[in-house]
């Protein structure tokens, strides 16, 4: 299946990266480079000509804290995982859910965030009542290589309709060419606030938590980002970025962006 051929890539691409300098950070020239996928909000997405989000108010705190300047290259989902394996960037930070497959081909740092991954309808449709309905011909929903992917495709047997974006999920659904979707809970209830045809349903499906990804063996970085995320956890800034893109203007950006 693709998911398998996706995580199959990974694994090959952290192998070849151990052979280099794994250890070695790219945190050179004074820039700190973070590889995302802005169609994650509120976690990260586009307001303007600019990425904004939840990770990028984190990372922008531990590029200060490294006395560095925070540069954000934009990507697809695969692209940033595979960006982060092959040592092109620092790290990756795209509400990134860590997995035993992904452990294998990439480290991580504490967990930061968690998130319910609950199932969007088109109101009325009433094909999907509950993560009970996900089951036979239902048609699926996921964004590519994320944990959804991971559990439709190995969990319930089925092959999901894949998209790089949650955008193009959504006008599939409301064409009815796909049943639901199954997203993270942020992300989904930011995509319904512009889509006043579509709703969550009651209940979740999984629980899911994130943490920024960095290449194998490269200890010296994480160790540094782990001390900052624990001060932002442990002073509530954390939960002040979460506020603020959820709420007021970066809500409003959000359901502009979807």
């Amino acid at each position: 299946m693709k998911i398998k051929r996706i995580i199959a890539g990974i694994l090959v691409a952290a192998t070849c990266g151990l052979a280099m300098a794994g250890c070695q950070s790219n945190t050179t020239g004074g820039k700190l480079i973070m590889a995302t996928e802005p169609g994650f909000a509120p976690y990260e997405y586009m307001s303007g000509n600019n990425v904004v989000g939840i990770d990028v108010d984190i990372a922008n705190e531990v590029a200060k804290e490294l006395g560095m300047e925070l540069e954000i290259q934009s990507m697809d989902f695969d692209g940033a995982l595979l960006a982060v394996q092959q040592g092109k960037v620092d790290f990756a930070a795209a509400g990134i859910s860590v997995t035993p497959e992904r452990q294998e081909a990439m480290d991580f740092s504490i967990e930061y965030a968690k998130s319910k991954q609950v199932i969007v309808v088109l109101k009325g449709a009433n094909r999907v009542k509950s993560a009970d309905d996900l089951g036979g011909d239902t048609k699926i929903a996921v964004q590519m290589s994320t944990v959804a992917d991971t559990y439709v495709t190995d969990d319930l047997k089925k092959e999901p309709s894949r998209y790089t974006k949650y955008v193009q999920a959504a006008e599939d659904l409301k064409s009815d060419k796909v049943d639901c979707i199954v997203m993270d809970e942020l992300p989904a209830k930011e995509m319904v606030k512009g889509n006043d045809n579509l709703e969550i349903l009651d209940g979740e499906v999984f629980t899911d938590k994130y943490a920024f990804a960095f290449k194998k063996g490269n200890t010296e970085l994480e160790e540094k980002v782990n001390k900052v995320l624990q001060k932002l956890i442990d002073e509530g800034k954390v939960d002040e970025f979460t506020l603020k893109h959820t709420t007021g203007a970066g809500a409003d950006a959000d359901s502009k962006a979807e």
